[in-house]
């Protein structure tokens, strides 16, 4: 899948396409594969990659909310159970079962907790992880080894999902391109052709020349997250806006602070939030906050006040203190969430998705979350179908296998989230000996991966490589900047971009790491 600009570009703009959708983040990806699967043609453009803002910044959790079953939205978390079933059977290389341990320090907490985490068992149903259990203080310590002992009473085992959220969503626009869909990265919609006051096409820019082309398409799907109102203001300027924005931040620490396989769940921090600490890609990850931010940018950047949050809440629950010298990498990601309130308590606002329609036929869908970004697909091109009088035709995502689809990718070791693609890479490593060499030498990742990410997953710059394709930057800041020349190097190579372009790219990218790595 590898993207030829001009090609790309001379079919999106001289076909007249059943649906198009602005926004490449797992709502618009996940609608786009939903049309395309259903059989219509399907055009999506992103303005910058695949997950820039939000889709590749969360908590890795594919879940069904045990904060929204504590405000009592089963609705919710009835469908996010659903859903997470349903991503690990069409997923299963990167999708799996985690045991997370909710540590008990008061008497009332375990009858509390241990009482609301069955019920969360029963609404998963046969599409539970496992079941959820009172633990001994001697049998958490165990599973938990760092848990802060001081006043441990025991703990409540329950299960919960993991998954990859940047390698998921490449893989779903590779399912989607499968099925006959177009997807863009790097080309912008910068405003709306009408007739008969109905919106008919987009006029859209492609970031690498500049050059402003149309699509003309039968129905137009809004999927941006955070820049749904200015999507939705250049359909109309004087439409009052429905997203509030949300900053979630999560820092990555060494393995160290959480060195068993299991996941600490804390369920009320200071602010309401739930609070997890993580293993991940062998490392820790703690998260999150919840930030009402109203400035909303394509790269977000921790507050110093979150990271502190964090690292005085992490302390709480685990015997040794992270301090912010130990923080490998910090980095936040952008929640659309919809509401008709002036609240800016962002963690009572739902996370239930809604769609609009506006006067000229512009479909906006917004608010959800990661793990039910198959049903908001599945809710908007239902939508366009009605909209539109589209030929009907029935969803068949809920089965439908995700590129790299394997069960036991855990046997390609390192390149265990390719999934079924492994093997391909593994020729490909042996093609050159330069390919098989480590990019750095504290991880795992082979230069030969480079070369795959431009050839088949769409990879335009150092960024989409370090920070999407791999996730290198979010793992380990530092060794990113430090892998970034060799990255430009071999990127150049694929690309022919030429000198001037690897110093930029390099330039560019250690300014933006930079803010990854906390003063």
């Amino acid at each position: 899948m590898k993207r030829d600009n001009l090609i790309a570009i001379k079919i999106a703009s001289t076909t007249l396409w059943d649906i198009a959708i602005i926004g490449g983040g797992a709502t618009g990806v996940g609608a786009a594969l939903e049309g395309a699967s259903r059989g219509y043609k399907v055009l999506l453009i992103e303005q910058s990659d695949f997950g820039k803002a939000t889709s590749s910044r969360s908590t890795k959790l594919a879940h069904g909310g045990v904060r929204y079953l504590q405000q009592g939205n089963i609705s919710l978390v009835l469908e996010a159970l659903k859903e997470r079933g349903i991503m690990r059977n069409n997923a299963p290389h990167l999708v799996h079962e985690l045991p997370f341990i909710v540590p008990v320090y008061d008497w009332w907490e375990g009858p509390f907790y241990g009482i609301g985490l069955k019920i969360y068992d029963m609404l998963a149903g046969k599409a539970g992880f496992g079941p959820s259990k009172f633990l001994s203080k001697e049998e958490t310590i165990e599973s938990i080894p760092t848990v802060e002992i001081e006043g441990l009473k025991g703990g409540i085992i329950y299960h919960d999902g993991q998954f990859n959220d940047a390698r998921l969503l490449i893989n779903l626009v590779q399912t989607a391109n499968e099925q006959g869909a177009t997807m863009l990265n790097y080309v912008k919609a910068v405003a709306f052709t009408k007739e008969n006051d109905r919106i008919t096409s987009i006029e859209a820019q492609d970031i690498d020349t500049g050059k402003n082309f149309n699509i003309k398409a039968k129905v137009i799907i809004n999927a941006t997250g955070v820049f749904t109102d200015s999507v939705r203001k250049m359909d109309d300027n004087q439409t009052q806006d429905i997203i509030t924005g949300s900053q979630g931040v999560h820092l990555v620490l060494n393995k160290s602070f959480l060195p068993g396989d299991s996941g600490i769940m804390v369920p009320h921090t200071q602010d309401g939030r739930v609070l997890f600490a993580v293993p991940w890609q062998g490392r820790t990850l703690i998260g999150t906050t919840d930030t009402f931010v109203n400035n909303y940018t394509l790269e977000p950047i921790p507050f110093e006040s979150e990271i502190t949050f964090l690292l005085e809440h992490a302390a709480k629950y685990l015997t040794k203190d992270p301090q912010k010298s130990d923080i490998k990498s910090a980095f936040a990601g952008l929640r659309p969430l919809v509401t008709k309130s002036n609240n800016n308590d962002t963690a009572s606002i739902s996370r239930d998705h809604s769609i609009s329609i506006s006067k000229s036929g512009l479909i906006s869908i917004s608010g959800g979350k990661w793990t039910t970004y198959r049903r908001m697909g599945e809710d908007a091109i239902e939508q366009a179908i009605l909209l539109r009088n589209l030929p009907k035709s029935e969803s068949v995502s809920g089965t439908l296998q995700i590129h790299g689809y394997h069960k036991n990718s855990h046997n390609y070791g390192a390149l265990s989230h390719y999934g079924s693609d492994a093997n391909k890479i593994e020729e490909l490593l042996n093609e050159k000996h330069e390919y098989s060499e480590l990019l750095h030498p504290e991880h795992t990742i082979r230069k030969g991966e480079i070369v795959w990410a431009v050839r088949n997953e769409m990879a335009k710059n150092i960024e989409d490589f370090l920070a999407r394709r791999t996730q290198l930057l979010i793992l380990d800041a530092k060794a990113s900047i430090e892998s970034a020349p060799i990255v430009a190097k071999i990127m150049d190579k694929e690309l022919r971009r030429g000198r001037r372009w690897r110093k930029n790219q390099i330039q560019q990218y250690i300014k933006l790491a930079n803010n990854y790595i906390p003063d």
